[in-house]
């Protein structure tokens, strides 16, 4: 009986959000200005977000090199594993075999 509660209240609350969310109006369509601030917008947080993954590599290549230094401080051969984030960009595709002769 408990679960048939549960379940029509969770219908009731899904109907009401429905019919509360159809009700909103559309958004009004964006000014010029709007325009060009939400571009300047998206261009500074871009911009911050390289600077976040410079500074993110950065760090890393900081912390491996002092965890290396300890290593070998250690005695011990530590060589680094490169991740395949840091891998060098594939080259450019191969060019096709050239198309054979016609005789």
């Amino acid at each position: 009986m408990t679960t048939l509660r549960a379940l029509a209240g969770a219908l009731l609350v899904v109907g009401a959000f429905g019919i509360a969310v159809a009700k909103l109006p559309a958004p009004p369509p964006m000014t010029d200005a709007q325009k060009t601030a939400a571009e300047e917008k998206k261009a500074k947080d871009t911009a911050a977000a390289d600077l976040a993954k410079k500074q993110q590599a950065r760090e890393e290549d900081r912390v491996a090199a002092r965890y290396i230094a300890e290593q070998k401080a250690k005695g011990h051969v530590v060589t680094p594993q490169m991740g395949p984030a840091s891998a060098a960009p594939p080259s450019a595709p191969a060019a096709p075999p050239p198309a054979p002769a016609k005789k």
